[in-house]
């Protein structure tokens, strides 16, 4: 279901003369990283596979790859990452093998509601077929715009989880290809444009305007229930692309101003298990924003963004979500893996 440049990687392996690798994978690709590790043993490589819950390409396991004796690390299923890594670090986007023109022909009815021009984005996995179905819907009529989007992403019309700057262009709806409401929600969100949702698998298609009110509701009702709070633990992560404590230390100093009791927390993984000792009233998270929203049903006490703070301190009325964003990217990366070297390299 998805390319792993398998020999590719090897042929990378061997002129970094690895003996030993580690490999990184999120949940829907485990059997592929059982796949890549098969292959790269009968080829003389030892292969770990790691099986900690992975967060994307901000989530990298290069310390632990460098502690395990790995002499490299293999991360599946996201693109590259400006990161300080401690071992050389093999991406692989892991694209999709499927048709996304199928998906988009079935439904075309519900794309025409977007409008005449509309913003086209997708996720890694099919961002190669993106120029493929830019083609398509332009000779239906369409005027498509494939945003460029910052330094965090590595193509034109790819969206994060965290960030959606490649969906921000003068559109009248923006048309997302890829599977579940992770990332339309939050393109809906970022945007505040009508979002329709295609699924090449399925060949569904969803409206997501709907969910991204509800998820609206939801925070404002957060916000709400830390109206009275007077401590706040403010918390960042460790995680090398998520760690924002510059950003972070600015809250706890803004919290103070306003009259609150603000103490900084940092932790790599950030779940409230791990708070429940504490004894704050409230949390704002200040690392991947997916975090206070995605698991807030597993929080016993308020859990804010950033700007969902300033909604809350009264400095801001409208509700926005938070991203992290990256500086201006410089040029794509190869349609393919991309190794990465430890600036001691």
């Amino acid at each position: 279901m998805h390319e792993l440049h398998e020999r590719e990687v090897l042929e990378k392996l061997r002129e970094l003369n690895a003996k030993r690798v580690l490999i990184q994978t999120p949940e829907g690709l485990k059997k592929e990283a059982q796949y890549l590790a098969d292959f790269l043993e009968k080829n003389g490589i030892e292969s770990l596979i790691s099986g900690d819950i992975n967060y994307g390409a901000c989530d990298p396991a290069d310390r632990e790859a460098k502690m395990l004796g790995c002499d490299a690390l293999i991360h599946l299923g996201h693109s590259y990452m400006a990161l300080n890594l401690e071992v050389p670090m093999i991406f692989i986007p892991a694209f999709a093998k499927v048709d996304v023109v199928k998906a988009l022909s079935k439904n075309l009815g519900e794309i025409k509601k977007l409008g005449k021009k509309i913003a086209l984005v997708t996720t890694v996995q099919h961002i190669r077929e993106l120029n493929k179905a830019k083609e398509f819907l332009e000779k239906e009529g369409f005027e498509v715009k494939v945003g460029k989007g910052d330094g965090r992403v590595s193509f034109p019309g790819q969206v994060l989880g965290c960030n959606f700057s490649a969906a921000k262009v003068e559109a009248e709806g923006v048309l997302f290809i890829g599977a579940g409401y992770f990332h339309p929600v939050g393109v809906a969100l970022a945007t505040k444009k009508p979002t329709l949702a295609i699924n090449p698998y399925s060949g569904d298609a969803i409206w997501v305007d709907k969910e991204a009110e509800r998820f609206i509701r939801k925070r404002w009702a957060q916000i709400a229930k830390a109206y009275d709070a007077k401590k706040f633990g403010v918390i960042t992560s460790t995680k090398k692309g998520q760690l924002r404590l510059g950003e972070a230390r600015k809250i706890v100093k803004l919290l103070k101003e306003h009259g609150k009791d603000a103490q900084l927390i940092v932790m790599n993984h950030i779940s409230y298990q791990a708070l429940e000792g504490f004894d704050f009233d409230a949390y704002v998270v200040v690392a991947c924003p997916r975090v206070p929203i995605d698991d807030v049903e597993n929080w016993r006490k308020p859990v804010l963004t950033p700007r969902e703070l300033e909604i809350l301190l009264g400095l801001r009325e409208d509700y926005e979500f938070d991203e992290i964003t990256g500086g201006k990217r410089v040029q794509d990366e190869p349609m393919g893996i991309s190794l990465k070297l430890p600036k001691s390299l």
